[in-house]
């Protein structure tokens, strides 16, 4: 028994990365083959590779905290366009920050020494080390006002509605932001945490200042999650970072699970987490895709990986490896009904 155990524990050689003329993807294949985050990372550029390329599979996408402002908006746009999701939960500050450069406006490189104080009276908002201009900021927030001003306030929307009807409204303003682009290609977004952002001012202000309430209906956003759910065969997500947009995903899966008679878990097949949060202090940012298995959010027989390094490292490197390793998605569901299309 002891000398079974020995060969089946080592059965899988660690390979050495060795230096060389090599593609992002190839790179990332031979990270899979050492250990710590560099083989997680690996096998996540694998798994979401194998994702796009699945008969019958929805891929729903978290994108937490305000990554927009770091230069990753494009990838996210460029995913979509390229249907390597098929559903998007974000944070507001992603789908409203992105707007600044889609706009023609800058984030620029600073210093997280900087003097708060002095950037404070110059008008400057500070992201770690990204600065923004506080006038430029309030354009945004400005436009997202201008569109609102346009619904019918009798109206009650959700997120989803909302954001697909402003997606039409900027591309056709030669924005094209992340929501512009969903519109577009037919992602459907959704924003569990929406008024969180430059949303909730912009929507606050309209309210105050020409009496003008939009109201937001999130129940439908969860209802509607839930029917994507059910309406597929299987579904995989993709975690950038954690919060609130995850574990609206993960509830999707829960959902679906009790209307179908509250017994067998219809849990996510394929998952990868990035985040940079420790499952210890007993959070839902860091809970584990293992700890998901006991809700029936994740299938025990899954195929995931959790890479706990930070995303603007992570979310590069795979989105570029997956340019090199996959041509076309073929096949992403159709999701016109969401909208209401036939």
């Amino acid at each position: 028994m002891v000398v079974q155990d020995r060969k089946r524990f080592l059965s899988n050689p660690e390979k050495a990365i060795e230096v060389g003329k090599k593609s992002v993807s190839k790179l990332l294949e031979d990270m899979a083959e050492t250990g710590f985050q560099g083989k997680r990372l690996g096998e996540a550029a694998r798994i979401w590779s194998e994702m796009v390329q699945q008969k019958d599979l929805t891929i729903f996408m978290g994108y937490s905290g305000s990554l927009s402002t770091t230069g990753q908006w494009k990838l996210v746009r460029w995913l979509i366009e390229n249907r390597f999701i098929d559903v998007l939960v974000s944070t507001g500050a992603n789908i409203s920050e992105d707007i600044m450069e889609a706009m023609g406006n800058k984030y620029y490189q600073g210093t997280w020494l900087a003097n708060d104080e002095e950037l404070l009276e110059a008008k400057i908002d500070r992201f770690y080390d990204i600065y923004a201009d506080e006038y430029e900021y309030r354009e945004l927030e400005g436009l997202i006002r201008k569109f609102a001003s346009t619904l019918d306030p009798k109206g009650v929307y959700s997120t989803r509605e909302f954001l697909n009807m402003f997606g039409e409204y900027q591309w056709k303003k030669g924005v094209k932001s992340i929501t512009a682009t969903a519109w577009k290609y037919g992602v459907p977004v959704y924003s569990p945490g929406l008024i969180d952002s430059g949303y909730g001012v912009a929507l606050s202000l309209l309210k105050r200042e020409e009496g003008k309430l939009i109201r937001l209906d999130q129940t439908k956003d969860m209802e509607e999650l839930g029917q994507i759910a059910e309406k597929t065969k299987k579904t995989g997500v993709v975690y950038v970072g954690g919060g609130v947009p995850k574990d609206t995903i993960q509830l999707a899966t829960i959902i679906k699970s009790l209307s179908e008679g509250g017994e067998e878990a219809t849990p996510h097949e394929y998952a990868i987490q990035i985040t940079t949060d420790s499952p210890q202090w007993g959070g839902l940012s860091g809970c584990t895709l293992e700890e998901a298995i006991s809700w029936g959010k994740i299938a025990p027989d899954s195929t995931r990986s959790v890479v706990y390094c930070d995303a603007t490292i992570a979310l590069p490197l795979i989105t570029q490896a997956m340019s090199e390793r996959v041509t076309m998605r073929t096949d992403p569901p159709d999701l016109k009904w969401v909208f209401g299309k036939k």
